[in-house]
């Protein structure tokens, strides 16, 4: 059997960086090992690099569920590594022991998204490597590679701050009639994992219930068929912070909330038709029962630190 035949077979790279991370352009240099327990022959030891992203899910149920899905291939290159030149001519068999055969290839240049597991899709970048024998079903090993995109962090409107505001009239059977403001603001657009932003929040309180300052990191998930003619999306809650209780019929009040945006996470991905990836700084002042007085603000995940222009 095959899978007795060849074993520990291994990628080895001749990695750059501590991350063993690749971008747009690099060059991938190592080799690749395997042992063989017995005589073998091989006619061909190709190799192919790919890059894709692929979405799906399913509306409905029963006889009206309906599937919805999409897929790009952002490059796919193939190498020989080793291969006869003359099929008529005999080629020796491999003696049992471990073999090792170098490898080069690069990743084209282009605007690619980064590697990304989602809910309904992925991002996906594969190194492959087939072994194909006389008489015998070719054998696959297959390496996912972790791709990281660089963002232009020279966009004018990362190092900006955000602001934003919000009322609402609280009036119900449980709730006195009042005045609820929030007004938030942050002191840029751009952050990197693990990084902690600033929220500075002013705020009033005039219903007769006590009010209570919340802030949330959520991603946005959105998924798209071609054309974009369907889409769904998904939030998921990274991290949340709860400011202290603001009593009934109070105004003019303040407060700063310190959130840390969570490591690793992926990088934010607008560059992909069918995929997005977006994080959002959610600011609310909630009141029971009433509908919560909210502020959002859209944010940039990026890999290079962004300074404040107008740091708070």
């Amino acid at each position: 059997m095959f899978q007795s035949t060849f074993k520990n077979f291994n990628f080895n790279f001749n990695s750059s960086n501590e991350g063993n991370t690749v971008s747009s352009g690099d060059l991938l240099t190592g080799h690749i090992s395997f042992d063989l327990t017995k005589p073998t022959k091989i006619r061909s030891i190709t190799m192919s690099l790919t890059g894709g992203v692929r979405v799906y899910w399913s509306t409905g149920s029963g006889k009206n569920r309906r599937s919805h899905s999409a897929r790009l291939t952002f490059f796919d290159l193939k190498t020989v590594l080793q291969q006869d030149q003359d099929e008529a001519v005999e080629r020796p068999e491999l003696s049992p022991g471990t073999h090792m055969y170098p490898f080069s290839c690069q990743i084209p240049q282009g605007d690619f998204p980064p590697t990304f597991n989602g809910a309904h899709g992925q991002v996906i970048y594969v190194l492959t490597v087939g072994i194909n024998r006389p008489w015998h079903m070719a054998k696959t090993f297959q390496t996912d590679l972790n791709f990281v995109s660089r963002v232009d962090t020279s966009q004018p409107d990362l190092p900006l701050p955000l602001s934003g505001s919000n009322r609402a009239k609280t009036c119900n059977l449980w709730c006195t009639s009042g005045e609820v403001t929030l007004a938030a603001r942050t002191e840029k657009k751009a952050f990197i994992p693990g990084e902690t932003a600033k929220i500075i929040c002013d705020f009033s309180n005039g219903s007769s219930k006590t009010a209570t300052l919340k802030v949330k990191l959520q991603q946005q998930q959105t998924y798209y068929t071609h054309n974009r003619v369907s889409r769904r999306t998904v939030f998921k809650e990274l991290a949340s912070e709860v400011g202290d209780p603001v009593a009934p019929y109070t105004s003019d009040q303040h407060a700063e909330v310190m959130i840390t945006i969570p490591s690793p996470l992926t990088m934010s991905i607008t560059n992909c038709s069918i995929l997005e990836l977006e994080y959002l700084i959610q600011v609310s002042l909630c009141v029971k029962p009433c509908t919560d007085v909210m502020v959002l603000f859209p944010i940039v995940l990026c890999d290079t630190p962004v300074e404040a222009r107008f740091p708070f």
